[in-house]
């Protein structure tokens, strides 16, 4: 592949021409020329005068693109003017705004090139011929809807296309929508949309439409106002349904109605944009660069001519900005006619590009100029709900307990019709059993959703069954989902039911489990308890039995050894001073006083005579007058010097009893301790006289 400079695109990449550093190096000539700023002139016959600073960009510039820095800056000052038919050049100094259009357009043409060149290469290098085709996959990306509040020709070459676009989505999804339904066997006439042909017939109609008039006055050799072209829009397109006028707007301008919201276009400058004419100045400066980029992208070939000469042999009407984007529009739709899209919606959630932000007013503008909220229209008065036969018995599985006991058929369903003209559900092979039985189960689902006073609910139709899919309306899938949420919760109330009453039994379980325990361990305590009791009450009865018998074993034995004992005898200086009968009274209360002490004590409550009686049958006295044998109070009051003696006065028993009972009584008396009668203590209150 080679140009007409003869300069190949195989040894522009060799390495003597490094390709990569040398499109930089154009790119940042384009980008100093952009710093290139002009001052106003004094005198209308001089060029403007560059501002403080643009010298020093136009020389970089100038060096990048290698080119005349004279010639750059006067090609960008000075204007060249052929007129006449000998094509007289005039030079005529620019005014400053004509230098910032002619900078901008010098730069805007090299980049265009340079864009185009790009393209072709990358095409050359990743693509076959393209005879040999057979498929490809091509994306573009396309502007969305824009609305400014200073609307000129890009905008409006931008939502013109917007809107082919929109018809072609339209067209499109309709299409698809056809075909899926033809393939499933449905039977079903699309309803009536909003279509966007009569904003298309306003911008791009035959004979008078937006485009054909702006192009009209580019070709008109006089000079062009805003005002007149919003006149001659006004008049030659009135009654347009989509064409709007804003009466109250100082500046000119017209409103188009597009499918996304009306748009207001300035008329300011409309015109010159379309023109966008390229002098030919600037075409001639660039050819005479040396950068081997540039000399391909602008060969020098002397046998071409300029617009201008060519336009003015031929008479043929000069090549707008507006027909050549309708031209570029039709090879694209072309493209997309032959081929299958896919479309892509990028919404952006905020306009700040901040995370976690989202604006509903904003995304809803966005849907409604990416024609999002027409298409869901369209899918909404179809069947937008399309579920597989597989998904579809997973999900509602359930309603089949809703089956009614009638064998009356599907009633409110229709079934899809195949190439044979037979119901597809009737088929039972075709069907999976769950699925019969899920659709039987629908007409009771319908008849308790439908109210008798509104028939028309039941005439509709609002389910379809074909062959790989089930179709459903929004109101048939709320009527499903209303339907399985019931089932769940009738199932839930079973489980729950079941739980309740397997937790009910479980614990009443424990409770009795847990009675019987405890009255098990009760019992076993209560008996072990008595058993203490029953075992601490032996030992005490066994020791106190032990006690009494050594008690009375201890007192028998003394009181027997103190009858084995001989009679003491008185001392010789007692008998000699007693009488006889005082002699043996007192042997005998010394032979005798134990039991006599006994008896005395035992009979407890016995006063005067009857003890008196007792004392002498204890102390063994001969009976006959008892008042001859009571000894007299002399008698009873001598005092005996043993401590067997019987007590006279008060008798004091120094111990004090415990709180504790059996704490006072010890069953095993300790050998050292005193025992029997000689615990008790006498008080003598006076000596026995003898």
């Amino acid at each position: 592949m080679k140009d007409s400079s003869g300069t190949s695109l195989r040894e522009l990449s060799s390495p003597g021409y490094p390709i990569q550093k040398i499109v930089w190096k154009v790119l940042a000539g384009l980008l100093h020329l952009g710093n290139v700023h002009f001052a106003d002139s004094e005198d209308e016959a001089q060029p403007c005068q560059l501002m403080d600073g643009s010298k020093a960009s136009v020389r970089t510039a100038a060096t990048l693109l290698q080119l005349s820095e004279d010639m750059l800056l006067e090609t960008m000052q000075i204007r060249t003017i052929k007129a006449g038919k000998q094509q007289q050049v005039f030079r005529k100094p620019c005014s400053r705004a004509e230098c910032d259009t002619r900078r901008d357009c010098l730069a805007k043409l090299i980049y265009a090139r340079l864009f185009d060149w790009l393209v072709s290469v990358i095409n050359s290098s990743i693509c076959a011929d393209c005879n040999s085709w057979t498929a490809f996959i091509g994306l573009l990306d396309v502007y969305g809807f824009e609305s400014f509040p200073d609307n000129s020709l890009e905008q409006l070459c931008i939502n013109y296309a917007n809107e082919k676009l929109q018809q072609h989505f339209v067209a499109h999804y309709l299409k698809a929508q056809q075909e899926e339904y033809a393939v499933e066997g449905l039977e079903w006439s699309f309803v009536n949309y909003q279509d966007n042909q009569t904003c298309l017939d306003l911008l791009e109609g035959s004979p008078i439409s937006i485009c054909s008039l702006i192009n009209e006055e580019c070709r008109l050799n006089r000079p062009s106002s805003a005002a007149q072209l919003q006149t001659r829009i006004e008049s030659a397109l009135a009654g347009k349904p989509c064409l709007g006028l804003n009466k109250l707007s100082r500046e000119p301008s017209f409103v188009v109605v597009h499918f996304a919201g009306p748009v207001r276009y300035h008329t300011e400058g409309l015109v010159e944009k379309n023109k966008d004419p390229v002098p030919p100045e600037l075409t001639g400066l660039l050819q005479r660069s040396q950068d081997p980029l540039l000399m391909m992208l602008f060969p020098a070939n002397p046998e071409e001519k300029t617009q201008e000469a060519l336009s003015g042999q031929s008479r043929a009407p000069a090549l707008t900005v507006v027909s050549k984007f309708k031209a570029s529009l039709e090879q694209l739709l072309q493209v997309l006619h032959n081929t299958t899209p896919h479309y892509i919606r990028c919404i952006k959630p905020n306009s700040q590009s901040q995370p976690q932000t989202f604006l509903q007013e904003e995304v809803l503008s966005q849907l409604e100029a990416c024609g999002l909220v027409e298409t869901i229209h369209i899918s909404a008065a179809g069947f937008p709900v399309r579920v597989s036969h597989q998904n579809f018995v997973e999900r509602y599985k359930l309603l089949r307990r809703l089956r009614l006991r009638t064998s009356s058929g599907l009633w409110g369903l229709c079934s899809a019709k195949g190439p044979s003209e037979q119901p597809l559900c009737a088929k039972e092979a075709t069907l999976q059993p769950l699925l019969q039985d899920i659709l039987h189960a629908l007409p009771a689902l319908i008849q308790t959703a439908t109210t008798p006073s509104d028939p028309t609910e039941t005439t509709q139709v609002p389910l379809y069954c074909g062959r790989t899919k089930i179709f459903m309306t929004d109101s048939m899938l709320e009527l499903l989902e209303r339907g399985r949420a019931q089932m769940l919760e009738q199932c839930a109330r079973c489980i729950q039911c079941g739980w309740r009453r397997h937790r009910l039994q479980k614990q009443e379980k424990q409770r009795r489990a847990a009675v019987l325990i405890q009255a098990a361990i009760r019992s076993w305590l209560t008996r072990k308890h008595i058993r203490r009791l029953h075992i601490a009450a032996t030992v005490i009865k066994r020791a106190w039995r032990k006690w009494r018998i050594r008690m009375a074993y201890l007192a028998s034995k003394e009181l027997d050894g103190m009858e084995d004992k001989p009679m003491p005898q008185a001392p010789s200086f007692l008998s000699s001073s007693l009488s006889p009968a005082h002699t043996k009274l007192l042997e005998a209360i010394i032979h005798l006083w134990p039991m006599g002490l006994v008896l005395a004590n035992s009979a407890v409550g016995v006063r005067g005579f009857q003890r008196k009686l007792v004392a002498h049958a204890c102390l063994r006295l001969p009976t006959g007058n008892p008042s001859n044998n009571v000894p007299t109070p002399q008698q009873d009051q001598a005092g005996i010097t043993s401590i067997r003696a019987l007590p006279q006065g008060s008798i004091k028993f120094h111990c004090r009893k415990s709180p504790l009972q059996y704490a006072d009584i010890c069953p095993e008396p300790l050998a050292s301790s005193v025992t029997g009668f000689n615990q008790i203590l006498l008080e003598r209150h006076r000596p026995v006289q003898v």
